[in-house]
Order: structure tokens, then sequence, then C-alpha cells
């Protein structure tokens, strides 16, 4: 055998064992950073799924360079960073979603400037249904058309003051003047229109005592009226009403 074909033969088999070495990297530890509507296992799950090579090292590394990635509802974007050959950190970055609508069996979510980012036919937690507004068709990453765009100002401003109090709303309905009224489970909040930073602090302070008295006096349910409570007046009133 002369010299050129051992040199092809070695190199043959050089290349042979680090492709082989290469089919066998594999990516065992995972962690996952910026996620909230997804938990870390579903994270992974949806990037590393049961396919052959998705968690071999070199694929998702090559994956990542041509931009060949997943699609995951809600995701804007993500990136995988290989700490090592066997361990990789996955950064997400969500879409911004404030709310969404329902319509033709559909919930069409959308962000704060009202473009309908995504869609699905289970409720997200943790984002409340917006209702009453009138709308015509709905067109995937195009702006929810509404009678009034300055609507959506209003939807961040009550879901970012919701957030930061700590209420959970299942569902906010507007009027045709940009009224809101929240649905709190067994209770319904009639806000209206005006200071809604106090009135939701109000809530907050009194829903507590509100429902430990519900509870006392056997109400299932019932109306809290919010919409004329003024925090700046000396005569702070609302009412609440069973249903």
């Amino acid at each position: 055998m002369n010299a050129k074909k051992i040199i092809i033969i070695a190199v043959v088999a050089v290349f042979g064992v680090l492709l082989a070495a290469a089919l066998l990297l594999k990516i065992d530890d995972v962690t996952v950073t910026g996620n909230e509507w997804y938990t870390d296992e579903e994270i992974e799950e949806k990037i590393f799924d049961k396919s052959r090579f998705s968690r071999n090292t070199i694929y998702q590394f090559i994956k990542q360079i041509t931009g060949n990635k997943e699609t995951i509802p809600f995701i804007q974007d993500y990136t995988v960073l290989l700490n090592s050959l066997k361990s990789a950190e996955v950064i997400v970055y969500e879409k911004s979603i404030v709310g969404y609508v329902k319509y033709m069996g559909s919930n069409m979510y959308f962000d704060k400037d009202g473009i309908v980012v995504d869609s699905s036919s289970e409720p997200l937690e943790g984002i409340p249904e917006i209702s009453g507004l009138k709308f015509g068709s709905i067109v995937l990453y195009k702006t929810l058309p509404v009678e009034d765009p300055k609507v959506f100002d209003d939807i961040l401003n009550l879901t970012q003051i919701l957030n930061t109090n700590g209420i959970e709303c299942e569902r906010i309905e507007y009027s045709g003047i940009r009224q809101a009224t929240l649905y709190l489970g067994d209770i319904k909040v009639i806000l209206g229109s005006g200071d809604i930073n106090g009135k939701v602090a109000e809530l907050r302070d009194m829903l507590p005592e509100l429902r430990r008295k519900m509870a006392e006096t056997g109400i299932s349910s019932g109306t809290l009226y919010l919409d004329l409570y003024d925090e700046k007046s000396d005569n702070k009133t609302y009412s609440f009403i069973k249903n």
C-alpha cells in the first residue's frame, strides 16, 4: 500500500471518528430564562423535542446560526447558548400580550399596540378576555380593527394597574364610551372611567373583607359599584349589591 492511500485512509478514519463523536454529543443539562407563560419543562420539550437529533450539540449549533428555530406560540424569539458540549441555556423572549378577544371560535391575543400576535383555542392563564369592543375582520399580525384605537391605551394602563395591585381579572368589559367593568369570578366591579389608580387600590384593600362577608352571609356573587368613587372627595361612596 503506497503512502497516498495510507494518508487517504487515515483522513477518512479521523473524519469518521470526529463524525461519530459529534453525533454522540448530547445536551443533557438545560436551563431556561425569560419565560413566564410556559414552564421550564414546556420550553425544553418544545425546543428539544423527541426527534433523533434535537438534543445533539452540533445540530442545535447549526440551527442557531442558520436561524432555523421552532415556532412557539406567544414566543417572539429564543436563543440557545451552548455552555459546554452537554449543557445549554435557553433565553426566551416572550411576546407582549395584554388581552384577547373571542373571534370565530378562537382566542385572538393582542399586544399593547393592539396588534394581534397569536391565536389559541384555549385561554392563556393570567391574560384577561377583553369584551365589548366592536371590530371587523381580524388578521393575525395586524392591528385589531376597533372603532376607537385609544382604548388600547386604556387596556394597557388598566392591566398594568391590576397586575401591580395583585388583582387577577378574568374579563374586562368596555362600553362604547370606554368605561370598564371587571369580572373577578364571583364579583363584578363597575369601574367606569376617571381615577382608575385610586379605584383599583381601593378595590385591592376591600376585596379580602368583602369576600369574607360574602362567605359569612351566604352571598355567592354580587356587583361592586366603584364608578362614582372619588379618592380626592371627602365622601368616598360605593355600594355592593348581591346578584
